[in-house]
């Protein structure tokens, strides 16, 4: 072979190599390890092009270990796909997210996605009333935890320790039917906090409590698996955690930050997360096994920003009532 020939043969290998080289995205989440790795290996089926390399932790740590690498100036992820939208709004009031207008967001609700772009709710989890299968009273209402018969009988997670419940505080304080006077009476008939919503469904499938304020996709799981416990999703309604995605301000591959926010949004992304139990936030995709018709679970209003802004003082009223559970 020629030396030119042997050259270009080179140089065609260089360019096909090149041509066929994965991007990659680096991904902080806080699914469970079973969700992370279905979504990351749908992602990469949907774009063989992109490596997805992810981190998966509790959102309070991963918001911590990002922090902790902004300051010192090392690598930082391309997208965050955590649990709630008041840490999404924090990161973005410190000016650490990107905006990006996905063309999939027109499908959804207006409250489950941040106006300007800058974070979309991915799935509902909501909070609602679980309770003992053989408890006295069947509950509807948030009202009915308040009955004098069911004293001693109610136990709930901490804002204290539980984004979830921080929601479901800041959500009930805009309801003026129920609001702070709300957890007063609760404490009144003898509610008791857990520190989370965990401890919340071992109590209630233990015996030990009849009733609780518990995450639906706990509850309806455990029943599934021949648990004594029963979920209501309460007239008056429910909180929601929407699990937001966002792309971080300085994305090293914000091609692949907006094809994953796309993916994760698009119907396919929406009809995984069907299939991992959890209820779509497409509201044109069916309810998982076990959740009632989708028209009949009425979503509370909430306000990221405003629930931001009241955090620690929604914590210290809960603590002075409560105490520090």
């Amino acid at each position: 072979m020629s030396k030119k020939s042997a050259l270009a043969a080179i140089l065609l290998a260089v360019i096909s190599t090149s041509a066929f080289a994965k991007s990659t995205l680096t991904l902080y989440t806080s699914q469970p390890n079973e969700d992370a790795q279905m979504t990351v290996s749908a992602f990469e089926k949907a774009h063989p092009d992109i490596e997805v390399k992810w981190i998966r932790d509790g959102t309070t740590k991963l918001t911590a270990r990002l922090q902790a690498e902004l300051a010192a100036g090392g690598a930082a992820p391309d997208v965050l796909l955590i649990a709630d939208s008041v840490t999404m709004e924090s990161l973005k009031q410190q000016n650490l997210l990107a905006p990006y207008k996905s063309p999939q967001a027109t499908r959804f609700d207006a409250q489950l996605y941040d106006k300007d772009g800058y974070y979309y709710g991915t799935k509902l989890i909501t909070t609602g009333i679980a309770y003992h299968s053989k408890a006295p009273v069947k509950p509807t209402s948030w009202q009915d935890l308040l009955k004098p018969e069911l004293k001693n009988m109610t136990t709930l997670p901490s804002p204290l320790y539980s984004g979830a419940a921080q929601i479901h505080q800041a959500t009930l304080m805009n309801d003026p039917a129920l609001g702070w006077q709300y957890y007063e009476k609760l404490k009144e008939n003898g509610a008791m906090p857990q520190s989370g919503n965990g401890a919340v469904m071992s109590a209630i499938a233990s015996g030990s409590k009849a009733y609780g304020v518990l995450v639906d996709y706990m509850a309806i799981r455990e029943k599934a698996k021949g648990a004594p416990i029963e979920f209501v999703f309460p007239k008056e309604g429910v909180s929601i955690v929407t699990e937001p995605v966002a792309m971080m301000k300085n994305a090293k591959n914000p091609q692949a930050a907006k094809a994953f926010i796309d993916f994760v949004l698009s119907d396919e992304g929406q009809k995984l997360v069907l299939q991992q139990g959890y209820l779509p936030a497409d509201a044109n995709l069916p309810v998982p096994a076990g959740f009632p018709p989708r028209d009949s679970i009425k979503l509370m209003p909430f306000d990221a920003a405003k629930a931001l802004a009241e955090t620690e003082a929604n914590k210290k009223r809960f603590a002075d009532l409560f105490g520090n559970r």
